[in-house]
């Protein structure tokens, strides 16, 4: 006998088809999420003030496999181009910043307030 299985994911917002299964966790608590494309991107945006505050703990368990390879590549190129954008700000306003590693505090609070 044969078998086929089929999972829909639904987005846990706005009730539409989703793309992924978001993992995250805040307090101690972990959340997972089914969003599509879209939500799962407000989401990361609103997150990343705080994520480049934070610092990393690393992951305390297994990614799961619909949200770890699609979430590193729907960001990765938006906060690379926006790292570019703040290194080359910071070079004309006379910060010393390196072109590789974490930015400063002071200088993303420097170019936030000044690209408000």
């Amino acid at each position: 006998m044969a078998r086929q299985v089929i999972t829909t994911l639904i987005d846990d917002l706005d009730g539409k088809p989703a793309d992924r299964t978001v993992e995250f966790g805040i307090g101690g608590v972990k959340y997972t999420i089914d969003l599509s494309e879209a939500n799962a991107g407000k989401l990361r945006t609103s997150l990343d003030p705080y994520i480049e505050a934070g610092r990393r703990l690393g992951r305390s368990g297994p990614a799961s496999p619909t949200s770890r390879p699609a979430s590193r590549s729907a960001t990765a190129p938006n906060r690379r181009q926006e790292n570019r954008e703040i290194r080359d700000w910071a070079a004309q306003n006379g910060f010393e910043v390196s072109v590789r590693g974490r930015i400063p505090q002071e200088v993303l609070d420097a170019y936030r307030t000044a690209h408000r």
